[in-house]
């Protein structure tokens, strides 16, 4: 069998693959794994509004939507009105 130069060979081996790993995953992070254009630009993402002229301007605002997407949802179903719910007769279904 093997002798204690094949145990300080595994030993070895158990020891320096991991960091061997971490040290080819963990050098050069920002060449080797970038997305460019992946992160929003600040004037892109959304801003949390912090002065109370700000917040009721928001409000303001998402109600404005909040009301047009209503008017616009209740033209639509005015202009076109659900049918009858289909029924069956005597309480049976239609398939026997």
């Amino acid at each position: 069998m093997g002798g204690l130069n094949l145990e300080v060979f595994k030993f070895g081996m158990y020891v320096m693959f991991p960091i061997g790993i971490m040290y080819y995953f963990g050098t050069n992070l920002d060449e080797r794994f970038s997305v460019p254009g992946f992160w929003p630009k600040p004037e892109q993402a959304n801003k949390v509004p912090f002065d109370r002229d700000e917040i009721h301007a928001e409000l303001e605002r998402l109600r404005a939507r909040r009301l047009y997407l209503r008017d616009k949802r209740l033209e639509n179903e005015a202009r076109n009105p659900p049918g009858p719910a289909p029924s069956s007769e005597n309480g049976q279904d239609s398939k026997s």
